[in-house]
């Protein structure tokens, strides 16, 4: 008889009521798998104020539009910002040392030595290089033998 009432309850319920409050939540695990991070940066950005989040009893609980507003602001490399200008602009043929190790398909690490020795010139604007196209191609040119164009951009 008890589950025959829950039954009737369960039926009762209109479309948008059957949908809880924990299918709008994840916990911290899903939240890093859905931002590509580990849950240590979860964590971090939580106790930061920059995620919010909820803890109910022993377990947090991040509502998904939270979640989504957080990627959204997220810090981003590529978005970084130095004198009101993009640091590493594409289109106007700037970029980082992974970006150029990437173009080049070389590890980040030559890219940094190649600056180091003089190889490749680039530019130091706060604590960022900045590489530019025609300098990637220079040293393609001269040190690697190939030729960057700007199709290739990342």
């Amino acid at each position: 008889m008890f589950d025959e009432h829950k039954q009737e309850s369960e039926i009762s319920l209109a479309p948008e009521e059957k949908i809880s409050s924990e299918n709008k939540v994840v916990s911290i695990t899903e939240a890093a798998r859905r931002n590509n991070v580990t849950r240590q940066a979860i964590y971090v950005a939580i106790k930061q104020n920059k995620l919010k989040a909820r803890k109910d009893a022993t377990r947090w609980t991040i509502h998904l539009d939270d979640l989504e507003e957080y990627k959204k602001n997220k810090y981003s490399r590529t978005k970084s910002v130095y004198d009101g200008e993009l640091l590493f602009d594409n289109e106007r043929g700037f970029y980082s040392v992974n970006q150029a190790a990437k173009l080049l398909d070389v590890p980040a690490q030559k890219i940094y030595y190649a600056t180091r020795v003089g190889h490749l010139k680039a530019e130091r604007k706060g604590a960022a290089w900045i590489i530019s196209i025609d300098d990637l191609n220079g040293y393609k040119e001269k040190y690697l033998g190939k030729q960057v164009t700007d199709q290739q951009v990342i």
